[in-house]
């Protein structure tokens, strides 16, 4: 299943080139720089770096474009909650993606191979909050038979940027 809010696959026919690659590498560290920017930094026009932004946009290769905050200044705690199912039909599955996806806590959430089937990654204003979450969410579902949720000390690094071979 991968990520809850997976990346779509490039598709067949979608032909990712060097500048392509050059361009999508500059989106994904500053997507607030300017097209004049972005051509400066790729060797395109503005007209052109703009074509190709609608392009990946249409064909769902840029999903969106967001802010990213400073977690730090503003509080709160991440937390770590790795989850095994009681049951794993696809159903129980689709259940369990359908709650996470619609929790807003939720930054992101993995299905995983080996002992574990899930990994969740919760931010919360504060410890009080992860442990209401944590008994909502995984607790008081009986389709978990176990979890278990490891508070974060310190992000060491964070992102979702996708390496690009050649950029």
């Amino acid at each position: 299943m991968g990520a809850i809010e997976s990346h779509p696959a490039l598709a067949q026919d979608f032909c990712v080139d060097d500048v392509d690659r050059r361009l999508l590498d500059q989106l994904q560290r500053d997507a607030g720089l300017t097209l004049h920017e972005l051509g400066e930094l790729v060797g395109l026009s503005p007209s052109a770096v703009q074509r190709r932004i609608n392009r990946y946009r249409s064909s769902g290769l840029v999903s969106r474009q967001v802010a990213v905050l400073d977690g730090a200044r503003l509080g709160g705690m991440l937390a770590i909650v790795l989850v095994v199912l009681e049951r794993e039909s696809n159903a129980h599955h689709r259940r369990f993606a359908e709650r996470m996806r619609a929790t807003p806590e939720v930054q992101q959430c993995y299905e995983l191979a080996g002992r574990w089937d899930y990994l969740v990654v919760l931010s919360t204003a504060d410890m009080a909050r992860c442990r209401e979450l944590g008994d909502a969410l995984f607790q008081r579902d009986e389709n978990v038979k176990r979890y278990e949720t490891m508070p974060v000390f310190d992000a060491v690094k964070t992102g979702l940027a996708i390496t690009l071979s050649g950029a």
